[in-house]
């Protein structure tokens, strides 16, 4: 019975290593040293992958493969310069070889010359036989150029001669998604499935682009369809619960959630959606369990300690939400809404000062919503740092220029700092684009409703109104 080529292969392995280690010579066919200098290249052995590259040379110095395979190792090491110089031999001795070309456009794409790639790899299409690995490395190089239509049709083209690459699919469905156009993808998966009704792959992500379009009872139809194509794809029960949750179902979620974990490890990510479905149902308890389960089981996952903060925020537990909020600032720091969330809690723990540098933080990762103006000024007059706080709303304002709150706000900061002028303006500019919520000026500023001038004004635009 003849040997399969895998066989093949291995044999040649340890009949080249046991010359390594016995410095006997042994001889292989060059396609032989083809199939070791691959296999070491694969597991990263690339000290072996070069040693058999030399020898393999020796016993056949005119082997283009193993002279394409220097290349490949030169250029994986930078060495440009050399790998392009025998680039250049071997394109003498044979000028209609693809793979010359190939790695011409490795070099170019490791230069950040992706349109020179590009270019290079279209001629080796011209040449080649079977050409699925150039439209797959012309896929991966406009994706570099985020030329995502044509990045779509070359993994399209790898999909007609090989429907099982599902590296492939996933990059097509990737397209999709980043053109937005879920629509299209959705209308492709389902062709696919016409031809491959059994892949498991094709119906999970035709889940996800029903997902993204909120049809849920799609959604939840294609991720069983992947369950029944492998009962043990753990991507499809993961999403299938997401969906479940979405439509309310928070117990039969939770089934789904417990499915991967005891399929396989537990995960931080299932432990915490499980946690969410229980404190939706009200089992206080349980959700705890899970939350600290997650954090638990991935110390590093900042949504684990968010959610556990947000559990104790909702209970009024200020000093442990502050502690957990705390976690994940250590973990990301650089995340404006935990600084904003920070904040609020030292607003409730009454500690100002804290909250003053929270907010400000959280104003310099980004974060310009509305309250968050409105909040820190609160908090920096709460300080009676008045003036303090009426930058903080000029600052608002550049965002919310409309908007009628802050400048009641401003103008009893300004009464407060004795600048009547600027509190005139900002109270007249604050009626006229919002009179109805003069009430917001009356209820921060009670000490200044007696005061004649602003009675006045009050009158006058009541009469205007009228």
């Amino acid at each position: 019975m003849a040997l399969e080529s895998n066989e093949n292969t291995d044999k040649s392995i340890l009949k080249f290593e046991s010359m390594l280690k016995t410095d006997d010579v042994y001889f292989f066919d060059a396609e032989d040293f083809e199939g070791i200098v691959h296999h070491y290249l694969n597991i990263g052995k690339v000290a072996l992958g070069k040693k058999a590259i030399q020898i393999g040379l020796r016993q056949h110095p005119n082997s283009i493969a193993l002279k394409l395979l220097r290349v490949e190792v030169l250029v994986f090491e930078d060495q440009f310069e050399a790998a392009e110089s025998l680039l250049d031999e071997l394109q003498i001795i044979d000028t209609t070889n693809e793979e010359i070309l190939i790695q011409r456009a490795n070099i170019l794409s490791k230069q950040d010359d992706h349109q020179g790639a590009v270019e290079m790899l279209l001629k080796a299409l011209q040449m080649a036989e079977d050409s699925f690995d150039v439209y797959s490395l012309l896929g991966m190089e406009y994706l570099f150029m985020d030329d995502f239509e044509k990045a779509k049709n070359s993994f399209m083209k790898c999909l007609d001669y090989d429907e099982s690459d599902y590296s492939s699919l996933y990059n097509v469905i990737y397209c999709f998604e980043f053109l937005e156009d879920f629509d299209g993808a959705i209308i492709y998966l389902n062709d696919y499935l016409e031809r491959n009704p059994y892949c498991e792959v094709a119906w999970h992500q035709l889940g996800k682009m029903y997902f993204s379009k909120k049809m849920l009872k799609e959604a939840l139809t294609a991720f069983d369809f992947a369950i029944i194509s492998d009962d043990s794809f753990l991507g499809a029960y993961f999403e299938k619960g997401k969906v479940l949750e979405k439509l309310g179902k928070y117990n039969e979620a939770i089934e789904s959630y417990q499915t991967t974990i005891n399929i396989d490890d537990p995960t931080s990510h299932a432990y915490l959606r499980i946690g969410k479905c229980h404190e939706r149902l009200g089992n206080d308890d349980l959700a705890k369990y899970y939350y600290y389960n997650t954090v638990h089981e991935d110390p590093l996952l900042d949504k684990g300690w968010i959610a556990i903060t947000e559990f104790y925020t909702k209970k009024r537990n200020y000093p442990k939400a502050q502690h957990y909020i705390n976690k994940a600032i250590n973990i990301d720091g650089e995340n404006a809404q935990y600084w904003k969330k920070s904040a609020n809690i030292y607003v409730a723990l009454n500690n100002f000062d804290e909250a003053d540098f929270a907010f400000k933080q959280s104003v310099d990762l980004g974060n310009y919503e509305l309250d968050t103006w409105q909040n820190w000024a609160a908090v920096l007059s709460r300080l009676n740092d008045y003036n303090a706080a009426i930058q903080v709303l000029l600052q608002g304002l550049e965002f919310y220029p409309d908007n009628a709150e802050m400048y009641y706000e401003l103008s009893g900061l300004y009464l407060k700092s004795n600048k009547t002028a600027l509190a005139k303006e900002k109270l007249n500019t604050a009626l006229q684009l919002n009179a109805g919520k003069a009430v917001y000026f009356k209820n921060n500023f009670p000490e200044f409703e007696n005061v004649n001038w602003i009675k006045d004004i009050f009158k006058n635009n009541k009469k205007a109104s009228t």
